[in-house]
This record gives structure tokens, sequence and C-alpha cells, in this order.
């Protein structure tokens, strides 16, 4: 049926089956923006400003799953390169193109059953999550940044400060509705289209095709301990090493996270950001076990009593809006040698004109490690931490950097931090689980209509 579908639909044909500009926008529940029309110069733009010149040649705002159904039959039969929009957070832009960005922000509705099985729609950015969990008391274990979308978070795996306790956002995942390349709508979970549900968890967004809603099983939303604490520049040796040891080894319900930033004419900064589901004492407590490996005793600043979703909202983001920034990114599943800590802090302290240098050091562990590596399609359940290296995009530090790192790390990368530079992608993104996840590409969309730099 599927070849059938692509013969009918093959741009150029003359057999009176391309449909209508027109008509797709009447068809429509939203909204369908081309360039020069009232509203397209704002809706076409992703919040990642590096992306933000790609003029795509329609915009379709989606209210409904026929909606989108609608536009990938029309992007089919024109030939023109679909890209989903939850959030437009992508490292690699894969929620823009000149082709037809599906817009999925008018498909952000949110419920909770009896059972506690979320029902979150494919449009929903993580502070609208996090608000309707919190008025009934649950949760999920998911990123930071409140206007991040939840789909593109959950499809790549889905890190954030809970995750040692209950795992990554696709672990969570109990079931999905995608739009497939033939315009059919599919709803799988654990017995239904099984495979395709365990593509879902973990190989990245758009791959397989456009998820319209996501069931998960909820948390108890609980009270935390919001972490922060500012290392000198002196320890800032002993600080990396005492943390990779330290922080994947932790207790679940804690999780300490590591940046180190450096500006132009200022000293490196340190700083320990994190969460715990524990009270002010038992938390200093351990916070103090990592002062004493550094021979430091650092500035500590507790806030205890937070729900989860206050905590979420103390966390801002660290740039400013509209910074272009380059990122590039390692797991490791064991500690960085000390001299490979001495050369990283001597690249990060070097001289430049302007801009900021981050490295951030996420730590993994705990229930992200307690998941066969095949059990989901994220293959990265051996790792200790993960470590960005973030600059504006024209500094090479970014890249120096990377490389510095490189032969410590486990050469595994988090697809949700996609990277255009990789040589062997497919290796890192996916590591054993790329043979079966290449069977479920060839099964669920065997013409590649849902393809990208990278792509499975």
């Amino acid at each position: 049926m599927l070849d059938s579908f692509k013969t009918r639909l093959t741009p150029g044909r003359s057999l009176g089956l391309v449909p209508d500009l027109a008509e797709l926008g009447n068809s429509l529940d939203g909204e369908l923006f081309s360039p020069g029309s009232p509203g397209y110069e704002a809706i076409r733009r992703p919040v990642n400003p590096a992306y933000r010149e790609a003029r795509p040649r329609l915009v379709v705002l989606c209210r409904s799953v026929s909606d989108v159904t609608r536009a990938v039959t029309y992007a089919a039969a024109t030939g023109d390169r679909v890209a989903p929009r939850g959030g437009g957070h992508c490292f690699a832009g894969r929620s823009s193109t000149d082709g037809i960005v599906l817009d999925m922000s008018g498909l952000d509705g949110i419920s909770v059953a009896g059972d506690r099985t979320a029902t979150v729609r494919a449009g929903a950015r993580l502070g609208q999550a996090y608000a309707a969990l919190h008025a009934r008391g649950r949760t999920l274990p998911a990123g930071c940044g409140p206007t991040v979308g939840i789909t593109g978070l959950t499809l790549g795996g889905g890190i954030g400060l809970l995750g040692r306790k209950y795992g990554l956002t696709c672990d969570r995942l109990v079931g999905a509705q995608v739009v497939l390349a033939d315009g059919s709508v599919v709803d799988c979970d654990h017995d239904h289209e099984p495979d395709l549900f365990w593509g879902l968890r973990g190989a990245g967004g758009g791959q397989f095709g456009v998820v319209t809603s996501l069931r998960f099983a909820t948390v108890p939303e609980p009270m935390t301990t919001r972490i922060e604490a500012h290392w000198p520049q002196s320890a800032l040796g002993e600080l990396v090493s005492a943390w990779q040891a330290w922080a994947p080894d932790a207790p679940d319900d804690l999780t300490v996270n590591l940046t180190l930033v450096s500006e132009p004419g200022a000293p490196v900064r340190a700083t320990l950001v994190g969460a715990a589901a524990l009270g002010e004492g038992p938390t200093r407590e351990l916070l103090r076990e990592l002062a004493d490996r550094t021979g430091v005793a650092p500035a500590i600043e507790l806030r205890a009593g937070l729900p989860f979703h206050h905590l979420k909202q103390a966390l801002a983001d660290p740039d400013p809006p509209g910074r272009v920034l380059r990122i590039r990114s390692e797991f490791f599943s064991r500690s960085m040698a000390r001299c490979t800590i001495a050369s990283l802090l001597t690249r990060l302290g070097e001289p430049r004109i302007t801009g900021r240098r981050r490295l951030t050091f996420t730590a993994m562990g705990g229930a992200y490690n307690r998941v066969a590596e095949d059990a989901t399609a994220f293959a990265h359940r051996g790792e200790r931490f993960l470590l960005e290296h973030i600059a504006d995009a024209a500094d090479p530090w970014v890249d120096g950097s990377w490389a510095t790192a490189h032969p410590d790390g486990s050469g595994r990368v988090y697809p949700n931090f996609p990277d255009p530079e990789l040589g062997d992608s497919a290796g890192a993104y996916h590591a054993g689980n790329y043979p079966r996840l290449a069977a479920v590409k060839t099964a669920y969309d065997p013409h590649r209509f849902f393809d990208f730099p990278q792509a499975i």
C-alpha cells in the first residue's frame, strides 16, 4: 500500500492528484502561512537563533491530527521536506526547513487520567506540562527549559534533575500516536506496533513519523532542595576530579551538575547547581563530602521545601536570548585523566576578545543505568556523565576543547544534542541499537520521507 501511495504522489506526475494549496488551507482546522502572508515572519522562526534565517515554503499551524495528516499528504504529493516543530530548540536545526514546517504548538492539551497516566499532545512545552501535572501532585523526569517541546525531548531520551531517581523522560513513556509517511495514524505501545514504540524511546525526533500525542506514567511530585555552590578558581582541577568520581555515585535522590564559565578578563567561575529530594540537613552533609574531597570549603546556598515545579522555575537559562551558540558534547563512562582536566582548564581560560565559554558536566548513573541498553532505543545506559562544550558559534574553542576531552570519552553522543561534525553519527547516537533502528525505519518509512542529515 505504501509503495502505491508513493507512486501516486510522485512530484511532477501530471495525474491531477497534487492537491491545490488553497484546498489545503481551506481544509485545515489550524492555519497556513507562506512568505508574505500576515504572521509568517513570526511563526517561521524557531527558538534557536542559529536557524532563524530559514524560510520555509509553508508553515502549517496544526490544531488537529487531521491537520498533520493533510500536511503530510500534501508534502508527499509536492516532494517537500517536512520538519515537525515542537519547541524549535534543535541544535542541528532539524525543526527548520525550506520545505514545510509543521508547527505543533496548536496541539498542546494535557490531561491526567485516574490511573495517573498523563496524555500530552505534541505541541506542549515543558513549562505547560510541569504546571498541569503540578495541579495533580504529579510530574515527569524531564529537562529545565520551559519552552522546550516535551515531544522532541522525549524522543531523544530526556535527561533532567529527577532522572537519576526515575530515569529518562522516555522511560516513563507508555504509548504514543504517530502519523506515518503514508498519512495513516497509528497508536503504539508495548503491545501494539511494539517496534515503533521501541524506536520512539530515545532514537531522536523526526525519524519514523510525526508524533501527535504521548502517554506517560507520571511520578509523584517531590519536595526538593535547590542547590547552588561556588568554588574558587584555585580549586578547579580538584573540583572536577572530585565531582566526576562523586556525583554519578551519589544517592539517587541527589543530582548535582557542575558548570565552569570563562568570560573575557575574568577568572573562571565554578558553580554546582542541582536538586535533592532530601531535607536540607542530609543534602548539606552530602555536599560536605564533596568539599572534603576538594579540600576547599565552598559557598553553599540551599533552598529547601520547593515543589519540583517551583524548583524548575528557579533555574534560569544562563544565556541571554538571541545569542547564537555552538555546542559539542560526549558521554563519559570513566573519569577523565588529571592531565586531560588540566588541558581543558587551560583551554577554557585562554584569551580571546569576546564571548562566554562554558563547560557543563551532567551527572548520569542511578536509574538511567538500571535499564538494559537494548530495552529502549536510547543506548547510553552505562555512562557516568555528559560533558558539553558551549560558546559563541564563531569561537574555535568549541572544537579544540571537545578534541581535548574526546580521547577519554566513550564515543557516545546524546541524540538530543545532535552534532553535525560527527563522523560515525550512527555509532555515536545509537551504538549497538542501530541495526534494529534501521529495520524499524525500513518498516515504517521505507522511502525515507522523513529524512535529514544523520537520520537513521
